[in-house]
């Protein structure tokens, strides 16, 4: 068996299986970040915290740290993905502030020169690019003949 023949039946084995593999990565990352937000042992809680004036109490902190577990469980589970993405959606736009509000921390040399904060932002690029992988994915179900327009639900 040569290389293609390798590279084609592994591309086969995991073309079902990629994006749930990607579902539970984030679901560990985002229960992880969000249970070291919650102990307080987060490395990026003063980040955030001097990113939002006003904001200087760990409630505050814990409160994002939960909403994060709970993207995280929600990934977990196929049922509950919807609201996983919706709260993952709505949490990103967040996670850039500091690039605005404490751009000292973030960079070395606008807009190139990246701290090692800023480049904690900066992979969410990444992290939004797989949501928006995994959002693809929603309605890859076959179509019910019952829906009028021939969607599932």
């Amino acid at each position: 068996m040569g290389y293609f023949e390798i590279e084609r039946k592994l591309s086969h084995y995991f073309k079902g299986r990629s994006v749930t593999l990607l579902r539970y990565a984030m679901g560990i990352i985002f229960f992880w970040y969000g249970a070291l937000k919650v102990s307080g042992d987060s490395p990026v809680d003063e980040l955030v915290m001097h990113a939002l004036p006003g904001i200087e109490d760990h409630i505050f902190i814990s409160l994002i740290g939960i909403w994060e577990m709970a993207i995280g469980v929600f990934l977990f589970f196929r049922r509950f993905l919807r609201y996983g993405l919706i709260l993952l959606f709505l949490h990103f736009p967040g996670t850039f502030f500091p690039l605005f509000m404490q751009p000292e921390a973030c960079f070395t040399w606008i807009p190139f020169g990246l701290t090692l904060e800023g480049q904690y932002i900066f992979k969410n690029l990444i992290l939004i690019s797989a949501g928006l992988v995994i959002f693809s994915t929603l309605h890859n179900q076959p179509c019910e003949r019952n829906s009028p327009s021939g969607l599932s639900e």
